[in-house]
């Protein structure tokens, strides 16, 4: 017997929680399962509610079209959710683009980019409004230097300031360690898809070892290698470089500046120094 249209959306809520919980509890493979199941869930949903609807009359002089192939359903998550998706499989700060392109990897659905410069902005505003009402804030990575917004880049509030800040090494330094994240994530599950496939080839060909003799058949395990390698390199002296900036930070910075920067002031006269 079909699901009741009250049923299916008591359903989606419980997928919704279901796969928010495999993406915290770091379980890609469970995670992909239980958004299929929300897709079908959605699905029928739709099904259901286009069935209880009025029926329009057919017409008997106008032939019937034939019917377009139905695309993928996007996501019913709210975009916050989707970009906290991809970040926690990341957990390194990241541009739209690689957010929304994991996202798609490794969960099914993708989103403009050009909606997550609002959300930004929607997220600072929420949190000025009411301080630490939601349990995270999709907040800015920031600039070691200034600690300014770090321009394109979106972290997780909840991160340590260390993993927020963005040092000279910083970006070299998680990109690999996003290949790795990449990599270990693949690995969970038992037929990844074609899409995550391709990001791990497209992270392999910027780290040097990290491709085979057979450029199309990536191995996680020599990406995971080849990029350890490379970080054992750089990770002390980036560490070390955020460690300062994150002090800073937390001695400087008022909380919302904190997650979403410092506020640059141009200088002028008055605010520049003094020629005797």
């Amino acid at each position: 017997m079909a699901e009741t249209i009250e049923a299916l959306e008591r359903r989606i809520d419980e997928l919704r929680v279901a796969v928010r919980e495999a993406v915290l509890a770091g379980d890609p493979a469970l995670a992909s399962a239980r958004r299929s199941e929300l897709k079908r869930a959605e699905q029928a949903w739709e099904d259901a509610l286009a069935a209880a609807g009025p029926q329009a009359p057919a017409s008997p002089s106008a032939p019937a079209e034939p019917s377009e192939p139905s695309e993928p359903a996007g996501s019913l998550l709210p975009l916050r959710e989707q970009v906290y998706e991809a970040l926690s499989l990341l957990q390194v700060p990241a541009a739209p683009k690689l957010i929304a392109t994991v996202h798609e990897a490794f969960f099914g659905s993708t989103f403009p980019t050009t909606k997550v410069t609002s959300l930004k902005r929607d997220e600072e505003r929420s949190f000025r409004t009411s301080p630490f009402a939601r349990p995270y804030y999709i907040c800015a990575a920031l600039s070691v230097d200034y600690l300014s917004p770090s321009r394109g880049l979106l972290a997780v509030s909840t991160w340590p300031m260390e993993r927020r800040v963005i040092g000279s090494l910083s970006p070299r330094v998680d990109f690999l360690t996003a290949a790795i994240r990449v990599a270990d994530a693949i690995e969970r599950i038992p037929t990844p898809p074609l899409t995550a496939r391709r990001l791990l080839q497209r992270f392999a060909a910027s780290i040097p070892g990290a491709v085979g003799e057979v450029r199309d058949q990536v191995n996680p395990g020599v990406v995971r290698m080849a990029a350890d390698a490379e970080l054992s390199v750089l990770a002390d002296a980036d560490s070390r470089m955020r460690r300062q900036a994150a002090d800073r930070a937390r001695g400087q910075l008022p909380d919302a500046e904190q997650l979403f920067g410092a506020r640059l002031q141009p200088v002028t006269e008055e605010t520049g120094d003094d020629a005797g």
